[in-house]
């Protein structure tokens, strides 16, 4: 018999120090705050590479069982969910990921928010955070997955409007809820479905009495709906067409929660819910095929976006909407595997990126529009080193890690469609064209930002007392220093399929629906020098119109008129959804409720009483008229209902 692992200690850990910062932290000092919340989440990497280490040792999956939870029904009908954590070869990669990315996100933070009020709030959320998603990863069910699922909407929540005195970062926190809100509605529907017909929410009951099921060919049967299903909560969490719009906005939040909640964990739960239920999917190739194209639709219209922002952040969100789009197109094609190779690889080049970032936004007094950057790796050199990694790494540049896992991602979408593979192709383009211009607009060229340089920042870096931007602390750099190696070697665990070799016994020959055929050895080659050809082509691109001819992407915008307007203004999506949605429902909400509940039940209950209260009053003071006639009257007419009623019951 295997000894336990003790794997709730994982997700508990960062919960108690959630805790102790959260009720405690406003006593405490900066030191004691970041103490705690570095040693809980410390610990919790600590406990993952625990669990990697005795991982070969164990008999896979395996289950961990920790209380009962819910038992309902009676006989065949009974339902049960038991509170488990389940570890197999999938959960170890996202348990190293959450915990490894996370750990040094938290350190990176210390340095960033240090003179930021409410320092003891954030690394509470920061835990709170933590804990919940390593309850989605780990648990056993999909109600115990959903539990962590809406925990990380909430952390998401408040993490967004950490800055809650700011109207924008307030209202970015209330979009990001309610999307997810609707999104979150689909993946409920889906687990009824799953109670009504399969009587269990186990991943591994379920799992085996859908693969006993023939796949749904044609039409959309059981699986087919509840795969659609699964995808629209998906699409929530994972920023997808049509529910991309919370991410964006969500760059309110301080930069290492953009690093942390919107670049290597939450955003990809939903990829991870994707292929943790392959074995659905696998049966219910339309659903598949949805998958496929919205995610292949999102990577292309994310990166068109993403080329005409300024602010640096705004580009590096629809960079991360872009890049999720392309996992959901490699899950699509049942090339899970490389969906989790790319999740990963993008944990550490994304993560490195948005602390990179923010190490910029702090050199530069708080600035976080390129317009007004330029020069700065002569000021900041080891950030611009470490950034330059994170930008040849998803830009698919060899040996950097995003080129093998986009690679391998476009090599199974050419497989399964062409078309794919060609608007994959088309991405990676614009993806180096985009990141390659933020990188020539921030770091070479002169320093366009003296007559800012030292100006208040809201967000608490601004004032730093001197014109030339400078470099970031250690305790930020180091983290920079660790993601960049891993950014460069990170993709190399997948030469020569080694990380589809240990996914395998998860995802077994991939979907039994999707006929594949291997490729040629030369139709590789000749794919891989396409997909390198298209980011030499970017960097070419971008050096041409931001390093060496600067005048001209100003006469491409004025030559292209109203489609740059479009794309700068991300084709007023947001607005068409103002118009159709948000405002029907708010005015529609203000008259029910206006008009409907407080004019017509609150205003009228209080109002119709005091009427009622104010006839009978008046009947009554009618009654007292000060004539015996009219009393002896009313006696009488008393006297006759009294008598009139008890001879009633007598015959009764």
């Amino acid at each position: 018999m295997t000894p336990s692992l003790h794997l709730w200690l994982i997700p508990a850990l960062p919960l108690l120090g959630a805790a102790i910062n959260g009720f405690f932290g406003r006593r405490f000092s900066r030191q004691a705050v970041s103490g705690v919340a570095l040693t809980f989440a410390g610990a919790a990497f600590l406990m993952a590479l625990y669990v990697a280490a005795r991982f070969s040792s164990l008999e896979l999956p395996y289950t961990e069982f920790l209380a009962h939870w819910i038992r309902s029904g009676s006989g065949p009908h009974i339902f049960v969910a038991e509170f488990e954590f389940y570890l197999d070869q999938l959960t170890l990669v996202m348990l190293l990921v959450v915990t490894g990315v996370g750990f040094l996100i938290h350190i990176y933070s210390v340095g960033y928010m240090w003179e930021e009020g409410g320092f003891y709030r954030f690394f509470a959320y920061l835990n709170l955070f933590m804990f919940f998603m390593l309850t989605l990863v780990l648990a056993g069910n999909y109600l115990q997955m959903f539990i962590g699922w809406e925990g990380v909407g909430l952390a998401s929540y408040l993490l967004i409007g950490f800055w809650f005195t700011k109207d924008s970062a307030a209202s970015a926190g209330k979009k990001a809820f309610i999307v997810n809100r609707i999104g979150d509605f689909g993946f409920l529907i889906a687990l009824f479905l799953l109670i009504k017909h399969f009587g269990s929410l186990n991943f591994a009951q379920v799992f085996t009495s859908v693969s006993q099921l023939p796949g749904e060919m044609a039409g959309f049967g059981l699986l087919t709906s509840i795969g659609l299903l699964l995808m629209v909560g998906a699409a929530g969490k994972s920023a997808q067409i049509p529910l991309y719009v919370w991410l964006p906005d969500a760059m309110e939040g301080p930069t290492p929660v953009s690093a942390l909640i919107h670049a290597a964990t939450m955003v990809t739960a939903g990829v991870y819910m994707v292929a943790r239920s392959h074995v659905i999917f696998d049966r219910a190739p339309n659903a598949l095929t949805v998958v496929a194209i919205i995610g292949t639709l999102t990577a292309l219209f994310a990166a068109t976006i993403g080329i005409a922002q300024t602010d640096i952040k705004k580009v590096l969100a629809y960079s991360t909407v872009s890049q999720l789009g392309y996992m959901f197109m490699a899950c699509g094609v049942a090339a899970y595997s490389a969906g989790i190779f790319h999740l990963m690889t993008h944990a550490f080049f994304k993560g490195l990126l948005f602390l990179g970032a923010g190490s910029v936004i702090h050199a530069v007094g708080g600035e976080q529009d390129m317009r007004k950057m330029g020069g700065l790796k002569q000021y900041i050199p080891i950030t611009f080193i470490t950034m330059s990694v994170a930008t040849l790494a998803i830009a698919g540049i060899w040996p950097f890690a995003g080129f093998f896992s986009k690679d391998e991602i476009l090599a199974r979408a050419y497989e399964a469609n062409p078309a794919y593979w060609f608007i994959g192709v088309t991405t990676a383009f614009i993806t180096s064209f985009y990141m390659f211009r933020l990188w020539f607009m921030t770091f070479w060229g002169d320093y366009r930002g003296r007559d800012s340089a030292g100006h208040a920042d809201p967000h608490g870096h601004g004032g730093h007392g001197h014109g030339d931007p400078h470099e970031s602390p250690m305790v930020m750099l180091v983290p920079l220093m660790i993601l960049a190696v891993l950014s460069f070697v990170g993709g190399w665990v997948g030469i020569g399929g080694r990380f589809e070799h240990f996914l395998a016994p998860v995802f077994g020959e991939g979907a039994s629906t999707v006929a594949t055929e291997a490729l040629s050895h030369g139709t590789e080659l000749a794919l891989m020098a396409i997909s390198l050809g298209a980011a030499g082509l970017g960097w070419y691109l971008a050096y041409l119109l931001y390093l060496k001819r600067p005048e001209l992407p100003q006469k491409m915008a004025d030559m292209l008129g109203g489609l740059y307007q479009a794309v700068v203004n991300k084709y007023y999506i947001d607005e068409i959804y103002a118009t159709l949605f948000v405002k029907p429902l708010v005015d529609g909400s203000t008259r029910i409720l206006w008009h409907g509940v407080d004019q017509g039940v609150i205003d009228a209950a209080v109002n119709d009483a005091a009427d009622g209260a104010r006839h009978v009053s008046d009947a009554a003071r009618h009654m007292q008229s000060g004539n015996l006639r009219s009393y002896a009257g009313w006696l009488a007419a008393g006297g006759a209902v009294v008598i009139a009623y008890m001879i009633w019951m007598g015959v009764r």
